[in-house]
């Protein structure tokens, strides 16, 4: 399976930027910090979508997407 490839549509996607997801869904916050994603709070997360930071810390864009969407929707 492609690693880019999105497994389900929600209000998250891999192009959104990473710093905007603690200010629109702030409930993903403590599933970001669980990944080591602690980049939500450093300058490159201004410029750095949600794929290019788990490109980073060597995480599937896809489950992680998929698992933010289920967070926010209550999925």
């Amino acid at each position: 399976m492609d690693e880019f490839m999105e497994l389900e549509e929600g209000p998250v996607s891999g192009d959104d930027l990473i710093a905007e997801l603690p200010n629109l869904y702030p409930e993903t916050v403590d599933f970001l910090n669980s990944l080591g994603m602690h980049c939500i709070g450093c300058a490159a997360s201004q410029y750095e979508t949600v794929r290019e930071a788990c490109r980073v810390h060597g995480l599937h864009p896809g489950k992680v997407v998929r698992e933010l969407n289920r967070i926010i929707t209550g999925g």
